[in-house]
């Protein structure tokens, strides 16, 4: 009998799948109106993530974005600026909800390569004078997504903070994947998170839990996030189920991030020879592979679709570039396959 083969799936570390243990522990979870009464596994996961961020408290929320735009919310007026790396999740991804939903501007630092120095802020922060909008805000990202995972080295966000503390502004990380930069780093993430008064991160990426994320602070800061988060309407009932596998994402899913990382340093050797493809191997710090379609391949978008048709998911991140993503439901044999797709079509495409 024939069987099916598995789509190799590198599009996002979004895709995977819960294990079975999660599945085990979500049928099991013990769990309440967090609304009405709290939820005793959001509790849990809630004490757990804020212990490991090194923050006060925590709030279970369905996603990234949601964390993101809570913390927003939390530390702004409408009618005031943010200051962000200029290609962060925050302002490229999530749907200009800094204005629409806050009623914020954003001013942007920095390029492609995911930087944002501490000389650029000091020449963007406002003065205090009522024709300027208040710098309210200034948001980080680690990883950085579109700079293909690379890591914000501490010394630059250290800067930055002597920065934003010296003029009394407040700083959010966007920590969607800040997981696999203690795991590349060895530098905890108590210490990453220290600098920011808020810290999101997320449980559905490489971690591995199928929803959620967590936004993490102190004090004043936790109570007006729980009102965003009400108004947002990211307060959740029997969510236990879904912390539950969360919990377990943070207590099990850094271990398999290395070998995430790991997967991603062979791709990019191995294409780092394939007449047509650009990489720059120096530049794959984590778990993601950036590869730029040189002349004589096609578009992007063309070429996700080509790569479909052998089995093989990628996503594009921009007109002339993909990105690949490595995360625990793809192996050493998805890679096998997703080279042969590459290098098959940049041979095709040298042949015609």
């Amino acid at each position: 009998m024939q069987t099916t083969q598995r789509i190799a799936d590198f599009r996002s570390d979004t895709v995977t799948q819960p294990t079975p243990a999660m599945r085990q522990a979500m049928a099991q979870a013990e769990v309440g109106d967090d609304v009405l009464d709290g939820d005793p596994s959001v509790a849990r996961l809630e004490r757990l993530a804020a212990d490991w961020l090194g923050k006060e408290g925590a709030l279970f929320v369905p996603s990234g974005t949601m964390a993101n735009q809570i913390a927003l919310g939390a530390h702004t007026r409408p009618g005031d600026e943010i200051v962000v790396q200029r290609f962060a999740h925050v302002t490229t991804f999530e749907a200009g909800s800094a204005g629409a939903l806050h009623g914020l501007q954003t001013m942007t630092l920095g390029g492609l390569e995911g930087s944002m120095s501490a000389e650029d802020l000091v020449g963007v922060l406002r003065p205090n004078f009522i024709h300027c909008p208040k710098t309210a805000l200034i948001c980080m990202e680690q990883t950085h997504n579109m700079a293909g995972g690379r890591i914000v080295p501490l010394a630059s966000v250290e800067a930055i903070a002597e920065v934003a503390q010296g003029a009394g502004i407040p700083m959010h990380l966007d920590g969607a994947r800040l997981a696999n930069a203690v795991v590349r780093t060895g530098i905890d993430a108590r210490t990453w998170c220290r600098p920011f008064a808020s810290v999101s991160l997320c449980l559905s990426k490489g971690l591995g839990a199928p929803v959620g994320s967590v936004l993490a602070g102190h004090g004043a800061f936790l109570e007006r996030a729980r009102l965003v988060r009400k108004r947002l309407g990211g307060w959740m009932r029997q969510a236990g189920h879904l912390a539950e596998a969360g919990r377990l994402a943070l207590e099990e899913g850094l271990a398999h991030l290395e070998q995430d990382h790991a997967l991603a340093q062979s791709i990019v050797h191995s294409l780092a020879d394939v007449a047509g493809l650009e990489v720059e191997p120096e530049l794959v710090e984590t778990n993601m592979v950036m590869v730029g379609l040189g002349p004589g391949l096609p578009a992007a978008q063309a070429a996700i679709e080509r790569l479909a048709g052998a089995g093989v998911r990628v996503s594009g991140m921009g007109p002339r570039r993909l990105r690949i993503v490595t995360h625990r439901d793809v192996g050493p044999l998805e890679a096998e396959r997703l080279l042969a797709a590459l290098r098959a079509l940049a041979r095709e495409c040298a042949a015609g």
